[in-house]
């Protein structure tokens, strides 16, 4: 972890009492999957636990939890489709099978050239609004297949911000 990453972590500490570090678990899980290409490896996991003083199991029972969390290498771009209820309604489904096609793949796989993955989470709360997707950090709502399109030319060129 470099000075930097350990400097964000112990501010992100201070936050919390000294006899209560578990409690950061998920900012500090943030801030160090934001510095290692938006991944965790069982080595971060382990400092992660180290840092909170906590066992290692702990911090694999909250990164195997929550979608968010990146076990292995990703894209650069990940769509994250919500795949619950209200999406699904809109079509959300079919726009996400529309969207692995385009891109000559199957959920939770990574295009050739390190680009493009897709995969199906639970509910982002954005209800009203679908079907949606989260990317990066931004959600995009109310998609169609043209602005699926307009989204992955956009990211093609390298015009999308994840955060």
């Amino acid at each position: 972890m470099s000075d930097e990453l350990m400097a964000r972590i112990n501010e992100l500490l201070s936050h919390y009492p000294a006899d209560k570090k578990k409690s950061a678990m998920l900012p500090v899980l943030h801030a160090v999957q934001d510095a290692h290409d938006n991944w965790l490896s069982v080595e971060l996991m382990d400092k992660v636990a180290e840092i909170l003083e906590v066992k290692p199991i702990e911090v694999y029972e909250v990164v195997t939890f929550y979608t968010m969390f990146n076990q292995k290498p990703i894209a650069k771009y990940m769509f994250e489709f919500c795949r619950t209820a209200c999406c699904c309604l809109r079509g959300g489904e079919d726009l996400m099978d529309y969207t692995c096609q385009k891109l000559g793949i199957k959920p939770g796989e990574i295009t050739e050239d390190g680009m493009f993955s897709v995969v199906g989470v639970e509910c982002l709360g954005a209800c009203g609004f679908g079907p949606m997707l989260q990317l990066g950090d931004n959600y995009h709502e109310n998609l169609t297949k043209e602005k699926m399109d307009a989204l992955i030319e956009d990211c093609k060129q390298g015009k999308v911000n994840l955060h």
